[in-house]
């Protein structure tokens, strides 16, 4: 098994040449498609080179899967953006594995990119054993944004051996969410794990927050999967009353902490046992 980097030159008119290293047979990528245009245009030249190569078996591994947020169309005239990412890259690729993906009214990966593999990891049992291994105070209640948030948030929870609330999210705006918890009142007197899988703006992390604070929690701490937001926002959380912001390593970022390489160790193996299988190489 060889690691090579897929180099990427940009033209002054914005154009982009990749180039890739040597093809296996089964060849794995891997990316982050945060800022994902230009990624994406990335993905497709390096496949097409890959291929020419003499890959017969190309697996994409994106810890951060971009566009999944518009499964619908929300007004007249937009575009799914899902829909075209994930059949875009359906045809791309044989398999694709990704972290905590934003699904909202899809059920299942597999239906984001049909006629291939597809699996969508948990970064929860990453996030558990972290929190474990730095001492977790088993009083903490483990609280979640909106409803959407809720099995991840019971997953780990049960992990912690943690009672567990989610919050009722009224968006306002991209930057205007008010938060209600059914039972403000358990808070009182405890610290607060605060989970989310996607934070972009911060306007519902600084939300949570608020209310969580404002309900008596002794101290809220952040966890995100992917951290997509701006690193000056962390000021603000802070200023907020946020104790800390931690992040999985999915998206480059200053709050990284939580390390994901077991997980995709453990996915990765079928692959590397199928290719010996084969007789051929990844």
């Amino acid at each position: 098994m060889a690691a090579h980097i897929i180099d990427v030159h940009r033209f002054p008119d914005g154009e982009l040449r990749v180039t890739v290293g040597p093809a296996a047979p089964t060849t794995i990528v891997y990316a982050s498609l945060d800022q994902p245009n230009d990624r994406l245009l990335t993905l497709l030249f390096a496949t097409e080179a890959l291929r020419r190569a003499g890959a017969t078996r190309l697996v994409l591994l994106a810890s951060y899967l971009c566009y999944m947020r518009q499964d619908t169309a929300f007004h007249q005239g937009e575009a799914i953006s899902q829909k075209v990412i994930g059949r875009l890259l359906a045809e791309t690729f044989d398999r694709v594995i990704t972290v905590d993906a934003h699904l909202h009214r899809t059920r299942n990966i597999e239906d984001v990119f049909t006629g291939i593999e597809a699996e969508n990891l948990s970064a929860m049992p990453a996030i558990a054993a972290f929190l474990l291994a730095a001492g977790f105070d088993a009083g903490t209640i483990v609280a979640g944004p909106d409803a959407e948030s809720e099995p991840w948030v019971r997953d780990l929870a049960r992990r912690l051996k943690a009672d567990h609330a989610v919050a009722q999210k009224i968006r306002h705006g991209d930057r205007s969410v008010e938060m209600t918890f059914a039972d403000p009142k358990m808070f009182a007197g405890r610290p607060v794990l605060l989970v989310d899988d996607i934070v972009s703006s911060g306007g519902t992390v600084l939300a949570c927050a608020k209310a969580l604070l404002a309900a008596g929690a002794t101290s809220v701490d952040a966890i995100v999967t992917h951290a997509l937001f701006p690193p000056e926002m962390i000021g603000a959380f802070k200023a907020a009353g946020l104790r800390s912001v931690r992040s999985t390593y999915s998206v480059p970022h200053p709050t990284n902490a939580i390390e994901l390489d077991a997980l995709f160790a453990d996915t990765l193996r079928r692959e590397f046992i199928d290719a010996a299988a084969r007789g051929t190489r990844s």
